[in-house]
């Protein structure tokens, strides 16, 4: 069985890598290599897998992984600067697909009970990633 829980975070980034040229970085990554950076109204969906608890009927209480995702994840990423910001981002492009896979680093080892299934990340209205582990 699995469960999602939704969360929101607003965040901005730059996608420039410093090996190429300006007009590289234009090519490759457009508006996104802006020098002034630029931010996102991410919505990420943490999905878990496992058996409901008989006594429950839950595979993890809700509001214990709002809160997990939250202290681990939400509260280091909501209106910070993903480059500059976030320690466990620190030396990372900061891709959607990056961002996705540090998301589900911070979150595994947090979960008991349950497993981690899918970090989904969304982007934009028209871009998402997600992320099933290695």
């Amino acid at each position: 069985m699995y469960l999602t829980r939704r969360e929101r975070f607003n965040a901005a980034h730059k996608l420039y890598n410093p090996h190429f040229t300006n007009e590289q970085n234009d090519l490759v990554f457009g508006k996104c290599a802006n020098a002034n950076w630029h931010g996102h109204n991410y919505e990420l969906f943490v999905t878990v897998k496992g058996e409901p608890d008989p006594q429950t009927g839950f595979i993890i209480n809700v509001k214990d992984l709002s809160d997990i995702i939250k202290e681990h994840v939400v509260d280091h990423l909501d209106h910070r600067n993903l480059n500059l910001d976030v320690p466990f981002l620190q030396g990372m492009f900061t891709s959607t697909e990056n961002v996705a896979k540090a998301i589900w680093q911070q979150l595994e080892p947090h979960l008991t009970g349950c497993k981690l299934h899918c970090i989904k990340l969304v982007e934009t209205e028209n871009i998402y990633v997600e992320y099933f582990g290695d």
